[in-house]
């Protein structure tokens, strides 16, 4: 009745049609009020690429009126000052961030013009991403990697650091395989970037004598991170999962399943050199997913061998006969991870307790 008695001044005292306006009324409000909340969502969306596109703008203006004066850096600190003064609720007007702004649009515009794809993937991600890229990134093919999986993949700003750290770059679709001849091309192209070399497991604290089984066990307690730097897509099986050949019981390391190659991937440890028998048994291993846990709709089940260390030659020798689609990696230990470091699969952190879990149960 109090909306009623607040409108009343809009409709006059006519009991009738007060009472029909009003209802027409609060329709009309309702239309407006969801047609506010559209644009507030497409706002919150678009506002990140909009103000990109602004700070492209605002590091043009500054760069050519840089070139025509001798002005140098005293632009940038009194443009900071004045815009600060004339638009106080507004950030990223510091002189700090105006010249990252500046080295943001030079970086890029040495190599890439505006109607260029990359450079639309570059305002889809946020600005302390594009920050963290051209000040770790020195060549623009590794940056434009980084702004195209931090799009595709939604990590985090740390995640990113961490990639970028870890140089991931580099070390993305590097593995030695034979995917090109064991399956068919989409499958072998995804197969090949899915894979990297070496793996770099800077979360394990090792002792000097460590064991596969060692090994194992704490990139299983770690599983979060170790899904992290395997990438996306793999979803944790098992480990020492038991396949029954014949009278026999054979023991997978690890075993994962990847959600966009729809496979099995069965990765297998080795502390040591890879040996060409290696690969024979971790062909064997394929085999038997293939027959026992392979569906239909499955793609064939592809095999990880991470050791120590490799000679080139002798894994290109050794998977060149045998039947399944198998990739050779090496891995390092190096320092642990910051404590703050978040996954960019938070789920995961259930898991890890549930492994930790049914790790003291078997012990």
């Amino acid at each position: 009745m109090s909306s009623l008695k607040s409108n009343n001044h809009l409709f006059g005292h006519d009991k009738v049609k007060f009472g029909l306006m009003v209802e027409e009324y609060t329709e009309l409000l309702q239309v407006i009020k969801n047609k506010i909340r559209h644009v507030q969502l497409k706002a919150v969306v678009t506002v990140n690429q909009e103000l990109l596109k602004f700070y492209w703008d605002l590091g043009n203006i500054i760069t050519a009126k840089q070139k025509k004066t001798s002005w140098g850096d005293g632009l940038i600190n009194q443009l900071s000052h004045d815009l600060k003064k004339e638009f106080p609720d507004m950030k990223g007007f510091s002189s700090s961030n105006l010249k990252y702004i500046k080295q943001w649009v030079q970086f890029y515009s040495r190599h890439l013009s505006i109607s260029q794809q990359p450079v639309d993937q570059i305002m889809q991600i946020p600005w302390g991403h594009n920050i963290a890229i051209i000040s770790k990134c020195k060549d623009i093919n590794e940056a434009i990697y980084y702004v195209y999986n931090t799009a595709k993949y939604n990590w985090s700003r740390s995640v990113l650091v961490h990639q970028i750290e870890s140089r991931l770059y580099h070390r993305d679709g590097k593995s030695v395989n034979n995917f090109a001849t064991k399956l068919p091309t989409p499958q072998s192209d995804l197969a090949v970037q899915t894979l990297k070399d070496p793996y770099v497991f800077d979360f394990l604290s090792m002792t000097k004598d460590y064991t596969e089984r060692e090994l194992e066990r704490e990139l299983v307690n770690h599983i979060s991170h170790f899904l992290l730097e395997l990438g996306n897509g793999f979803a944790y099986v098992g480990k020492q999962v038991n396949l029954k050949v014949g009278n026999r019981d054979f023991f997978l390391d690890l075993l994962f399943y990847h959600i966009t190659l729809h496979c099995y991937v069965v990765i297998e440890l080795k502390t040591v050199e890879f040996e060409p028998e290696h690969a024979g048994k971790l062909n064997f291993y394929i085999k038997a997913v293939d027959e026992q846990l392979k569906q239909e709709l499955d793609n064939p089940t592809i095999g990880l061998l991470i050791c120590k260390s490799k000679s080139r030659i002798i894994v290109e020798y050794a998977l060149s006969d045998v039947n399944k689609p198998i990739g050779v990696s090496e891995y390092q230990l190096v320092k642990s991870l910051p404590e703050n470091l978040k996954s960019s699969l938070p789920s995961i952190e259930d898991i890890e307790h549930e492994l930790q879990g049914s790790q003291e149960d078997e012990d």
